[in-house]
């Protein structure tokens, strides 16, 4: 498959760039930050302060030991960045003029492709922008999710259950991605209402419920919605008045008045003769 080849060779340049990074390689550079502009194709979109923080003082104290991956833009004068960004991030805060980078020759046209591929391989990437990446590269280039998988060298199933992910509320994917709850809160989330989810996302913060007893939570929450059916169904349900028409008719011949109104039958009397024809006919 062409697409499935193209993708492979890009992994290849992004596996390339991290085994230059730790060798003497003609294509590693001292470049000056101020001439490397972000990726508008990444994907990523949070980064945790705190964590770019204690990154820039390890930098600061042991210096740089992967260096960035860049590509020269087509203007020549600058270049972009394909992965790294984090680190980039870092050099900025520490005050740092010049970053150490792998320049890597791969067409602008790529730079999207790159970002996604390079931020699946990331540990630490959050599974919400995971997800979103999976589902990008599989629109993009008409993959199945076996192909991904061969492609990415993850399981077909993890890849399934990551994109399910994106099922869930928008507010509650933020609060994934903002490690607010966890992805195994997630997991557990989906299949249920939009309003269910936030109610339960805010049970799950609010009194720092465990994955366990979030699971309770929502069998409890299950049968409550399930007795609630049962309960309407029986309410509306559409009822057969055919086995009362004789009767009723039998108490128009007595001059009862009778009303059968939905699930009600009212019956007038007005006398204490009404009242004993009632006695007769039930009895």
């Amino acid at each position: 498959m062409a697409l499935g080849r193209g993708l492979s060779e890009l992994l290849g340049e992004i596996g390339n760039a991290y085994e230059n990074s730790t060798t003497t390689s003609k294509n590693i550079d001292t470049i000056d930050i101020d001439l490397i502009k972000l990726n508008p194709a990444q994907p990523r979109k949070i980064f945790d302060e705190n964590k770019l923080k204690q990154l820039s003082s390890s930098i600061l104290k042991h210096g740089l030991l992967q260096p960035i991956c860049v590509i020269k833009s087509i203007d020549k004068d600058g270049y972009i960045l394909v992965s790294g960004e984090r680190r980039l991030r870092a050099h900025k805060l520490a005050d740092l003029k010049t970053i150490k980078s792998s320049i890597l020759e791969v067409k602008e046209d790529k730079l999207r492709q790159l970002a996604l591929i390079e931020n699946i391989q990331r540990d630490d990437l959050n599974i919400i922008e995971l997800a979103i990446s999976y589902s990008q590269l599989i629109v993009e280039h008409k993959l199945t999710h076996e192909e991904l998988s061969k492609l990415v060298f993850k399981s077909r199933s993890s890849i399934t259950n990551t994109l399910r992910l994106l099922n869930l509320d928008k507010n509650v994917q933020n609060l994934v991605m903002n490690d607010q709850i966890s992805a195994g809160h997630a997991k557990i989330l989906i299949g249920l209402s939009n309003e269910d989810q936030l109610k339960i996302s805010n049970s799950i913060i609010g009194q720092q419920l465990s994955v366990r007893a979030t699971e309770n939570m929502i069998k409890d929450l299950k049968k409550d919605i399930d007795n609630k059916k049962i309960k309407n169904s029986n309410k509306t349900g559409k009822l057969n008045f055919e086995s009362l028409n004789t009767i009723l008719k039998t108490f128009k011949s007595r001059g009862l008045k009778v009303k059968l109104n939905n699930d009600t039958l009212n019956i007038h009397f007005q006398s204490q003769e009404d009242i004993n024809n009632i006695t007769k006919l039930f009895s």
